[in-house]
């Protein structure tokens, strides 16, 4: 396995695992499952603040209301092919930002 792909299985893994880690935190602390409803409250700070958030979050919540929506049924491989790579590719991008996050602190710490 080359070293970029290794990279890209990394960044994917930790874009999911933090994004899981993210959604579970909020369920913990607010006592209901975050959702993309936390945007539609109109312009508040909120609203503002939820859209970091749902940024990092969104890979997870869009395979969690894929699994509730029942759609990962055998006849339905495409919708939920489409919906899978999109999530993926959502969480890789947001693992290649924290993989270069962590590289940057780590060459300002060391």
């Amino acid at each position: 396995m080359s070293p970029e792909a290794l990279q890209g299985f990394l960044a994917l893994a930790i874009g999911f695992s933090f994004a899981a880690m993210m959604s579970t935190g909020y369920q913990v602390a607010v006592s209901r499952p975050p959702s993309f409803q936390m945007l539609s409250r109109g312009p508040s700070m909120s609203a503002f603040a939820a859209v970091p958030f749902l940024v990092f979050a969104a890979p997870f919540l869009i395979i969690r209301l894929l699994i509730r929506a029942g759609l990962a049924g055998p006849q339905e491989f495409g919708p939920v092919m489409m919906v899978t790579v999109f999530a993926g590719i959502w969480s890789l991008m947001s693992g290649t930002v924290l993989l270069m996050m962590f590289q940057a602190a780590y060459t300002v710490l060391y």
